[in-house]
């Protein structure tokens, strides 16, 4: 009898370890998955390069990490990911809005930018009127220049 009670007994100890493997496991999924997210965020605001992966972030070093790889599958990428990761061949909506504000109103210049929406122009305007780099005459916008740039010229 003292071996089939031992017997249970490992099998409840391994049973409870497995139980918090588990937890553990699906926590550090959640971080992960909150880790993606700011990292996407990070690439799609900042101007520079983002953070590169380096192998072992990508590789599994140990079998239960192999283990947990295969039993978690990625999300496909969305198409704003991909966008944002790769290089841009036009200006993006924000700086076509400021290039086309010279003497034309709101509605030309939402005509102009072809494939956006125009409540995303409108947002776009209205961001630069507060920042002060547009300003509106007689209903048309009129992009101004920073002082940087007149100082620059003068120098």
């Amino acid at each position: 009898m003292s071996t089939l009670y031992e017997i249970t007994k490992e099998k409840q100890r391994v049973g409870e370890a497995l139980t918090r493997v588990d937890a553990q496991r699906e926590k550090l999924t959640g971080q992960l998955g909150e880790l993606e997210a700011a990292e996407r965020v990070l690439e799609r605001y900042s101007k520079g390069t983002g953070p590169r992966k380096t192998a072992s972030v990508n590789t599994p070093t140990t079998p239960t990490k192999a283990a947990a790889a295969a039993r978690s599958p990625e999300r496909p990428r969305t198409r704003a990911a991909k966008r944002a990761g790769g290089k841009r061949s036009s200006l993006s909506l924000s700086d076509q809005v400021l290039a086309l504000a010279t003497g034309r109103t709101q509605q030309e210049i939402t005509a102009a930018c072809k494939g956006a929406r125009p409540n995303h122009v409108g947002m776009a305007l209205a961001r630069h009127k507060r920042a002060g780099r547009i300003e509106e005459r007689d209903g048309k916008l009129y992009g101004i220049q920073s002082t940087e740039t007149t100082q620059r010229a003068t120098i």
